[in-house]
């Protein structure tokens, strides 16, 4: 059973799941299905024990979105509310510390995956100190041309969805 407070993010801008529609009937599908590929990229994590609420951030069917996560976690280190990308990319997982709306959420993705970009071209794993986000696509030369060019059109083409 969820209380009322489940039902409020603690950001602006995002609506929750139940009510997240996209410009027609086929972009909500894509949504829909995108937000499921959400779901379980967090539930893959041991610190996920369950997912409480979840809300539509924005994004663009089939190629990019962004959910926020009420979770429980029996990890200590770990907060309730977490950011989650999906798309035509690698998931990633962001906390709300880290980014507290949905442009900050943005751009500290791009961020994060242009460094991450920079440590593969060097062909090799990032390190703690490279404060990259964990990406689940080897760290190769060919994977950071790939995600380097596709961070490059969601930072023209999508941006204004999250502005």
């Amino acid at each position: 059973m969820t209380s009322n407070t489940d039902n409020v993010a603690p950001v602006p801008g995002v609506v929750p799941t139940e009510l997240m529609s996209g410009d027609d009937d086929e972009d909500t599908a894509l949504l829909r299905g995108m937000l499921e590929e959400a779901k379980n990229y967090i539930r893959s994590f041991s610190w996920c024990d369950s997912i409480i609420s979840s809300y539509f951030a924005g994004g663009v069917g089939k190629v990019f979105a962004i959910f926020l996560f009420k979770i429980n976690s029996s990890h200590r280190d770990v907060g309730p509310w977490e950011w989650i990308f999906v798309g035509d990319i690698p998931p990633v997982y962001l906390p709300l510390e880290d980014a507290p709306s949905k442009m900050a959420a943005f751009e500290t993705y791009l961020y994060g995956m242009g460094k991450w970009v920079a440590v593969a071209r060097e062909g090799r794993e990032p390190q703690p100190e490279d404060r990259c986000p964990p990406v689940n696509v080897p760290p190769t030369p060919e994977w950071a041309n790939t995600l380097d060019s596709r961070l490059r059109t969601l930072s023209k083409v999508i941006r204004p969805f999250f502005e």
